[in-house]
């Protein structure tokens, strides 16, 4: 950061409605507390879908997410029904390292749904199926790293959106 400006001089608007982040059966803990942070730094409301693989209460998730668990707006569902119940819009994007589109090849609205899926399994296949148009990926080297860590995916992708969001 430049040294003369503060974080609240920074020129930014914040999307009205904000973009939503969804994990869909998230299962290492650290990194779901990971992104509450980036969802508290964001404005961005997190929805976490069950089953879980973890308990809300675990250590290591309440660590990651340091002291910014009140800043988050933080939604559970115990199952992908439950949430389409409660979030019925169809703007959604789907991440997946199986996404042969660049997650910047698409435009970003306010309010857009941003999935992701669990680290060893990604996004369940019928969800895939259901929504092949909206499947993206974050392009990687050929090679043997298989998937970018979960948190890290998420920053990438929600910051991208919130570049296009300050395009207007």
């Amino acid at each position: 950061m430049h040294p003369h400006l503060r974080r609240h001089d920074l020129p930014f608007c914040w999307p009205d409605p904000p973009f939503r982040v969804v994990l869909v059966r998230p299962e290492i803990p650290p990194n779901t507390g990971n992104i509450v942070r980036l969802c508290a730094a964001t404005g961005c409301p997190l929805h976490l879908v069950g089953p879980l693989g973890f308990r809300l209460a675990d250590k290591s998730l309440k660590r990651a997410g340091l002291d910014y668990w009140d800043e988050a707006e933080l939604h559970t569902h115990p199952d992908w029904d439950a949430f389409r119940q409660t979030v019925p819009d169809d703007r959604l994007h789907l991440f997946s390292t199986g996404g042969t589109r660049c997650y910047t090849d698409v435009r970003y609205q306010p309010g857009d749904l941003l999935l992701f899926g669990s680290e060893s399994v990604g996004l369940p296949d019928p969800l895939l199926r259901a929504y092949p148009d909206r499947v993206l990926g974050v392009p990687m080297r050929p090679g043997k790293v298989r998937s970018l860590n979960l948190s890290n995916t998420v920053a990438i992708v929600v910051y991208e959106a919130l570049r296009q969001a300050n395009k207007i």
